[in-house]
């Protein structure tokens, strides 16, 4: 278990979190707003984190109203944030962007403020994920014993920010998240979690620790040759395209927070262009181009754990 110099690190890191997004969310507060358009998505009910997102409404805001829930949605970083039915276990998303007029000090503050905001960000997910040699199925508990109903995934998202934009449009992906892992590494991780000694519902810790042995002798009877790789598929995401006339160059970012574009003031100064981001449909979704993808075998479901040796 974590020492007690780790925890009030950790407990440190996080007040001055608070702080450093209050100052930001002022400061944010103080500057001429161009414009503002964020696109609120519907809240997942308990129960229903894992059900397929075929149909997705959005409710678009802008100006004033808009800047004002992004700035609370930047501090939103507790369960009790949330209404009663909405999990937990789903962070809540709000893509946007936000546009803002700066002289050159305006400017300079601003990175300043968000680059603190992300330090500690980075800090806090550092504590808790490496610092602490705790094994994933372990941290829950030990965030929630020393900073009850944090939301982890909205406490590590950073703030982005954006240099004199042109045009800032919307949209959806569809991907999976692919890593490229050893035997080794995931024989490391079976044996954290074995070691962590804890059950995973509906198993008893004694048929969870068979399960994870299984999985183990599973990982160990493969050829040294054969391919590991975690291929897990990752819910519809907002993302942002943002155009750089000067450069020609777009650039996509996701966009679970709305984004900060800073627009140097000058005489010639235009204001962004902006897009709407559309309701999503997957049945309506089509793949300009799908490359054949390797064969793969799933190996170990619940870890989304393929190898390209045929089982």
């Amino acid at each position: 278990m974590a020492d007690y110099d780790l925890i009030a690190r950790m407990n440190g890191c996080f007040n001055e979190l608070e702080l450093a997004l209050h100052d930001l969310g002022n400061f944010l507060n103080q500057l001429e707003l161009l414009q503002a358009r964020v696109f609120a998505l519907p809240e997942i009910a308990k129960g229903e984190e894992h059900n397929p997102a075929d149909k997705i409404q959005v409710t678009p805001f802008t100006g004033e109203a808009a800047q004002q829930l992004a700035l609370q949605h930047f501090q939103r970083l507790f369960i009790h944030h949330n209404n009663e039915n909405v999990s937990s276990k789903s962070a809540v998303r709000l893509p946007g962007v936000l546009c803002y007029a700066v002289d050159e000090a305006e400017h300079q503050s601003a990175l300043l403020l968000i680059e603190e905001v992300n330090k500690l960000k980075a800090e806090l997910e550092n504590i808790v994920t490496v610092e602490s040699g705790l094994a994933r199925e372990q941290r829950f508990e030990f965030v929630h014993t020393h900073l009850r109903g944090l939301i982890t995934l909205n406490a590590y998202r950073s703030v982005n920010f954006l240099n004199d934009p042109d045009s800032v449009r919307f949209g959806w992906a569809n991907k999976h998240i692919i890593k490229n892992v050893t035997r080794d590494e995931v024989l490391a991780q079976l044996e954290k979690s074995l070691n962590a000694g804890r059950a995973v519902s509906p198993y008893t810790r004694e048929q969870w620790m068979e399960n994870i042995n299984r999985e183990m002798n599973d990982v160990k009877r493969l050829p040294e040759h054969a391919a590991l790789k975690f291929k897990r598929p990752v819910k519809v995401q907002p993302i942002a395209r943002v155009w750089y006339r000067n450069s020609q160059k777009q650039v996509q970012h996701p966009c679970p927070l709305p984004l900060i574009a800073l627009c140097l003031r000058t005489p010639v100064m235009q204001v962004p262009k902006l897009g709407e981001l559309q309701d999503y449909d997957a049945s309506s979704v089509k793949h300009k181009y799908k490359p054949k993808s390797q064969p793969l075998s799933l190996l170990i479901k619940r870890l989304h754990l393929y190898t390209d040796y045929p089982l």
